[in-house]
């Protein structure tokens, strides 16, 4: 079967593209230990869901509703559709851009302006397909901006899991601390019931000439002291109720108050120590990174493509007559074939510098991405040793818990025998107070540490792991 030029041509040119003159991939050197932690090397780690995190399902719910409602998220949400369009239509330049066309026309001359002084009638009827200004990618120069758009539209995936995963974190740590202070507040409310029968007591001792005023003056101190705390509390409640509402992104439902050492807000997979720092490539943060360093590569094919000649090829094939019924009978073949090459002679020194400047904008990338490694292996080295200190810390203020409330059991049955002043009963309530909301703020502390770390370690995706377009990658 005999072949247009055109036709072999297009064929000639889809075989030929493929290579790239981009220089090959070399992940750079981790810039970190290459272990996490003290211990030995733990087992291979796979972090759960985020579903799976935490057994609260009122928890769940909020971050469930966040997912769907934040508009952060959904503003990374478009803007990886728009990359993702971006690359689509960057990897439509790799094929020729094919038209059909139909044309007639139907003219009329002057006699004045005929060459047999008679006016002529005259009549052109064409239909044919076509290819305009379609580049032959000898060089790869084409290939190199698809996949430089490829890899910037990857990143932006990275970019959306690195914001799903923080709203995760962040609806959890936000709902943390609004229970933590609701315990607070329980524990401020007993408090003022606590002093109020003191003061009642203190009021019906004096009264009965068993007690001073001093005693009395006292205990209306301590009474207001703690209503003042209450009220402190009830205002930063409703502030971190605010402040959920907006990460979940509406009204929040009635949330009820659950203890921070309550069975359900523990987590189910605790991060062992030992991990091996390759564990940090989970993070989206050093993937994205790693995308827009492949991403500068394949800008320094493209530049270098620029210094080769460009071929591109404009053609069409059809049919033509001079009569509208004679358009497909036999003859009526018609063809045009139009290659051009372009070969840069002087540019100014123009593709020199755009050579550099992809070089430069490489640097900048293996050092974004030596970065990201580094702060990355800071974050899980930072919250590895936080959760042993915390712990320590938590089991001595526990035991500071009861001894405190020892003391202050002590401290008013010596007040009620006469052998000392109400002081002591008021210091140890204080004392009591103070170490029962530091243990509160301690068992926040622990269980935001553990979402860091399971953040930091880039976990929690595996349930919403997003599809990567890797056609014609």
């Amino acid at each position: 079967m005999q072949r247009s030029p055109l036709t072999l041509a297009l064929l000639g040119g889809l075989m030929l593209g493929g290579c790239t003159l981009a220089p090959s991939y070399d992940a750079p050197d981790s810039p970190v230990a290459a272990q996490l932690g003290d211990s030995q090397p733990a087992s291979e780690l796979t972090l759960p869901g985020w579903e799976n995190l935490y057994r609260s399902e009122e928890l769940q719910q909020l971050i469930r509703t966040a997912l769907e409602n934040n508009r952060d998220l959904r503003l990374a949400t478009l803007d990886v559709a728009a990359l993702r369009a971006q690359y689509q239509i960057q990897r439509a330049d790799l094929f020729p851009s094919v038209t059909a066309e139909g044309t007639g026309t139907r003219q009329r001359l002057p006699g004045d302006l005929s060459s047999t002084g008679q006016s002529t009638l005259s009549s052109q009827y064409g239909a044919q397909v076509g290819v305009t200004a379609w580049e032959l990618d000898l060089f790869g120069r084409v290939r190199s901006l698809k996949d430089a758009a490829l890899e910037n539209y990857l990143a932006s995936e990275e970019t959306q899991r690195s914001s799903h995963l923080a709203l995760v974190a962040q609806v959890a740590q936000s709902y943390l601390t609004l229970m933590a202070d609701q315990q607070n507040l329980a524990i401020s409310r007993e408090t003022v019931a606590a002093q109020q029968s003191s003061l009642d007591l203190i009021q019906r001792r004096y009264e009965g000439g068993l007690g001073t005023e001093l005693d009395v003056r006292q205990a209306q101190i301590a009474l207001q002291g703690a209503l003042a705390n209450q009220a402190s509390f009830e205002r930063q409640v409703s502030q971190d109720y605010n402040a959920l509402a907006v990460l979940v992104g509406g009204p929040l439902p009635e949330l009820q108050p659950v203890s921070l050492s309550d069975d359900a807000l523990d987590l189910v997979a605790p991060v062992p120590s030992g991990l091996s720092s390759d564990l940090l490539t989970q993070r989206p943060d050093i993937r994205q990174a790693e995308h827009q360093l492949r991403a500068a590569d394949a800008n320094i094919g493209a530049a270098r493509a620029a210094f080769f000649p460009s071929i591109t090829l404009t053609g069409a094939y059809g049919s033509m007559s001079s009569e509208l019924s004679g358009l497909f009978e036999s003859g009526s073949k018609a063809w045009s074939f139009s290659p051009a090459i372009s070969l840069p002679i002087f540019t100014g020194g123009s593709n020199k510098a755009n050579l550099d400047l992809a070089w430069v904008r490489r640097d900048q990338a293996v050092a974004s991405y030596e970065k990201a490694v580094q702060v990355a292996f800071q974050e899980v080295a930072d919250a590895l040793e936080a959760r042993d200190s915390l712990s320590r810390q938590a089991q001595a203020q526990q035991a500071l818990v009861e001894a405190t409330r020892q003391t202050l059991t002590l401290a008013q049955q010596r007040y009620e025998q006469g052998a000392d002043d109400y002081l002591a009963v008021l210091d140890a309530q204080r004392t009591l107070l103070s170490a029962r909301q530091q243990r509160v703020s301690l068992q926040r502390q622990q269980l935001s540490n553990e979402t860091d770390l399971y953040r930091a370690l880039g976990g929690g995706w595996e349930a919403q792991q997003a599809t990567h377009l890797v056609a014609g990658r």
